[in-house]
C-alpha cells in the first residue's frame, strides 16, 4: 500500500502543542512506511479564520523539522491544499449526494430552527423531525426547484437513515460501533458554497488518496457521519483506516490541556509564541522558552505512545524506526512539564558546543553583548550541564558576559573580613602572572597559596567564587577563570574587597 497521511489543522489561532503531536505521529507513520506526509489547511469556517495562523502552522512544522511532502507552501500534484481554494469541488460532490438520495436541500431559516429548539427539548435535525421541517424531502420537486430558482437561502444536509449499526475498526481503539438512530442530519454545504468539515474532509481525503486518518479522539464521534459519506459516494472500498489519538491532559486535575492552562501554570502549550489582539491572547511558545525542537519532539512522542521498553531518548530517525500505532495508548496522557524540561536538559547536554553557540548567539546579541564564536563555545561548554533552557546561558550565566551585578551578601557577611583584602590582591597577581590559563594548574597554585597563608580552603574559595560570579552557584571556579581571562579575573578579585565592605543595599 502506498501510505498517504495528512495533517489538517484549521487556521483559527495558534497551533496547540497537541496538534504538533498529531502531526508528529502522522509524519512518523508515513516515514516508517515510505509514504507521504501532507499538510492541508482546513479553513472552511471563515468566521473563525485568524490572520497569520496559516503562516504560524507552517513555521511551527518547519521549526520542529516535520516537513510535509505535499501541501500548502510545499507543492504537490493533488492540490490545491487549502480548502477555501476548492469550493467548486465541494459543490459538485454535494450535488452528487443530493442526486443519489443521500443528501437533501434544507430551507429552514435560523429563526425557525431556534424556535424549534426553544419548543422542544433536545431538538435535533434528523430522521424524526425532518418531515416536519422545510426541506426537499417533504416538499415536491417542483416546490424545491422554485425555492432554489428564487434564491431562497439553503443548505445541503446528509440524509441519515435510522436503525443501522455503523462500525469501524479503529487502529487504536479496536471496534467502535455507532447507531444511526442517534445521529443528526449534518449540514454538508452552506448556501455560500463553503462546505462544512464533514463534507470537505471526506472529499479531500478521497481525492488526495489518503490511506490513514490519524487524528485526535475529539473527532471520533464524527466518524459515523464520515463512514456514511463514504458509502453515499460509493467509496467504501477506498475508505481510509482510522486511528484516534488520546487527549493530552492538564498537568494537574482533570480535562484536556487548554491554552489557558499555559497562563495558569506558567508553561508553554504552543510550539511558537503567539500575539493575539489582546494581552490575554498573547502566549509564549516552546521555542521562546528555550526548548530545542528535538527535545519537544521526543517529549511529545511519549505523550501517548510507548516503545515497549524503558528507552526514553529518541532521535527523529529512531522514532521513525520504533514508532507503531499499536503502542499508542487509549487513555489520555498527562502533560508533565517537568519531564519536558528534563528532555530539554538532556538534549542541551548532548548537543555539540558549536551548534549550541549558534543557538544562543541571537540571545547574546539581543542583550547587546559582542563576543567571538570561540568565546561562546567556551561559555556553552561551561554552562551546558547546568541549564534547562537556552536563555539560561545568558540569564543565569550573565556574569560571563558582563561584570557581576549583585553579590551574595549573606555569604560575604559570614566569610569576609578586611584582612582578606590584601590576600585577594596577591591572588590577583598570582593569576595575572600565569602565561597560559590552565584550570588544573591554577587550582593547584591557588590552593597552595591559600595553604601557605595558613588559611583553610573553605575560608577563601567561596569568596573567590563570589568575586567571579556573585553567587555560590555556577560552574567550577577555575573553569570560569579560563573563560573570563586574566584581565577580567584579576579585576574582579580586586573589586571584591570594595564590594565586601560596601553597605548591604549597595549594588554595583
Amino acid at each position: 500500500m502506498n501510505v498517504r497521511v495528512r495533517f489538517a489543522p484549521s487556521p483559527t489561532g495558534a497551533l496547540h502543542i497537541g496538534g504538533v503531536r498529531t502531526a508528529l505521529y502522522n509524519y512518523l507513520f508515513a516515514r516508517q512506511h515510505g509514504g507521504k506526509f501532507i499538510l492541508r489547511i482546513e479553513d472552511t469556517d471563515q468566521t473563525r479564520y485568524v490572520q497569520g495562523a496559516e503562516d504560524y502552522i507552517i513555521e511551527s512544522l518547519k521549526w520542529v523539522g516535520l516537513l510535509p511532502d505535499e501541501g500548502v507552501g510545499f507543492g504537490g500534484d493533488l492540490g490545491p491544499y487549502r480548502q477555501s481554494d476548492r469550493k467548486p469541488i465541494y459543490r459538485e460532490y454535494a450535488q452528487k449526494l443530493v442526486d443519489s438520495g443521500h443528501a437533501y436541500y434544507a430551507f429552514d431559516t435560523p429563526d425557525e430552527l431556534e424556535a424549534r429548539r426553544q419548543s422542544e427539548d433536545n431538538f435535533t435535525y434528523g430522521h424524526a423531525t425532518r418531515s416536519s421541517l422545510s426541506n426537499s424531502l417533504p416538499l415536491s420537486a417542483e416546490e424545491t426547484a422554485r425555492l432554489l430558482a428564487e434564491g431562497t437561502p439553503w443548505v445541503i444536509r446528509l440524509k441519515v437513515e435510522p436503525g443501522e449499526d455503523i462500525g469501524i475498526q479503529d487502529l487504536i481503539r479496536g471496534e467502535v460501533v455507532f447507531h444511526s438512530s442517534e445521529l443528526d442530519d449534518k449540514v454538508l454545504l452552506k448556501g455560500d458554497g463553503m462546505p462544512t468539515y464533514h463534507l470537505a474532509n471526506i472529499v479531500d481525503d478521497h481525492l488526495m488518496a489518503i490511506t490513514h486518518v490519524i487524528r485526535g479522539e475529539e473527532w471520533l464521534p464524527s466518524t459515523a457521519h464520515h463512514v456514511l459519506l463514504y458509502r453515499g459516494f460509493g467509496w467504501s472500498d477506498t475508505m481510509p483506516q482510522f486511528a484516534h489519538l488520546p487527549l493530552i491532559m492538564k498537568p494537574v486535575g482533570n480535562g484536556k490541556l487548554s491554552k489557558r492552562d499555559g497562563a495558569k501554570f506558567g508553561i508553554p502549550v504552543f510550539p511558537l509564541g503567539w500575539k493575539g489582539p489582546t494581552g490575554e491572547d498573547n502566549f509564549i511558545g516552546f521555542r521562546e522558552t528555550g526548548f530545542l525542537p528535538e527535545a519537544v519532539l521526543n517529549f511529545l512522542a511519549l505523550l501517548g505512545w510507548h516503545p515497549g521498553d524503558d528507552q526514553e531518548m529518541f532521535s527523529l530517525a529512531e522514532l521513525v524506526q520504533n514508532f507503531s500505532i499499536e503502542h499508542i495508548n487509549k487513555s489520555g496522557a498527562r502533560f508533565d512539564y517537568e519531564k519536558a524540561k528534563w528532555f530539554n536538559q538532556k538534549y542541551i547536554q548532548g548537543t555539540d558546543n558549536i551548534t549550541l553557540a549558534g543557538y544562543i548567539r541571537p540571545l547574546v546579541e539581543t542583550k547587546g553583548y559582542s563576543v567571538t564564536d570561540a568565546f561562546l563555545q567556551q561559555v556553552v561548554a561551561l554552562m551546558k550541564e547546568r541549564v534547562s533552557f537556552l536563555p539560561d546561558f545568558v540569564e543565569q550565566g550573565y556574569y560571563l558576559f558582563e561584570p557581576v551585578r549583585d553579590y551574595d551578601r549573606d555569604t560575604l557577611q559570614k566569610k569576609w573580613n578586611p584582612a582578606l583584602g590584601p590576600l585577594f590582591e596577591e591572588m590577583a597577581d598570582l593569576i595575572g602572572n600565569f602565561e597560559t590559563l590552565d584550570a588544573t594548574e591554577m587550582e593547584t597554585a591557588v590552593k597552595q597559596f591559600i595553604a601557605d597563608k595558613g588559611l583553610k580552603l573553605g575560608e577563601v574559595l567561596p569568596l573567590l567564587r563570589i568575586a567571579l560570579a556573585g553567587t555560590m552557584k555556577g560552574p567550577a571556579v577555575f573553569d570560569m577563570v579560563t573563560v573570563l581571562g586574566k584581565k577580567e579575573t584579576t579585576q574582579r578579585l580586586r573589586r571584591l574587597s570594595l564590594e565586601a565592605n560596601a553597605p548591604k543595599t549597595t549594588k554595583s
